[in-house]
């Protein structure tokens, strides 16, 4: 089942971009090894989601064609801001405005979860929604990064309750898209977003711990 997975992800040319997403979990490493402060960290998302936000406007307003767009972005992103943009300008809104005891796991269950489950869903039928077993992939992993994080500065059972709202809200993002007014929200914008606000209203509700930067 496994080889049948990558099998099907090197086919559909999701593995480069699989990759690419993953390699972004090198950003809240610079913090969680102390490469940089929260401030600085802030700075360099601020300098990633301008890169972003250039290259968007190249490609959807001036309309030029670069190589690089084949590996970024999809077909169905073609007259949309592509999931790698609002993959930086997500993880840059959380790092601004939550703790980094609130925006680290999040960013990181973007980074981290979500190709894991993308590439336990590849063989999932056009229009089927994602299966259990990579739902729950999902939450697992997802727990995982947030509770080494959390539970140190909220304690056992508030930062295991924030790890497991944080989580699950990541999931549901994760697990179903969407559609407002015929756009279709990318988990690659919600899947941070809706961590840190989860989590962050059990430590409020809790008063274990602050939760904005």
């Amino acid at each position: 089942m496994l080889l049948a997975t990558l099998s099907e992800v090197l086919k559909r040319g999701e593995f480069k971009r699989r990759l690419v997403h993953a390699s972004g979990t090198g950003l809240p490493l610079l913090y969680v090894l102390e490469l940089v402060t929260w401030r600085e960290f802030g700075h360099v998302m601020l300098a990633c989601s301008a890169v972003a936000a250039t290259l968007e406007f190249v490609r959807l307003v001036v309309g030029f064609e670069w190589a690089v767009y084949d590996e970024l972005t999809r077909p169905y992103e073609q007259d949309n801001v592509a999931g790698y943009g609002l993959y930086m300008f997500s993880i840059t809104a959380v790092v601004l405005t939550f703790a980094p005891h609130v925006a680290v796991p999040a960013t990181l269950m973007l980074t981290i979860g979500d190709p894991i489950s993308g590439l336990l869903s590849t063989t999932r039928e056009a229009g089927e929604p994602k299966r259990l077993r990579t739902l729950g992939a999902m939450f697992a992993v997802c727990l995982a990064v947030s509770v080494p994080i959390l539970v140190p500065e909220a304690g056992a059972p508030a930062g295991v309750a924030a790890s497991v709202a944080a989580a699950l809200a990541a999931t549901v993002a994760d697990g179903f898209t969407p559609v407002i007014r015929g756009y279709v929200v990318d988990d690659n914008a919600s899947i941070p977003l809706a961590a840190a606000v989860a989590g962050s209203v059990v430590l409020v509700a809790t008063g274990t711990a602050s939760v904005v930067a």
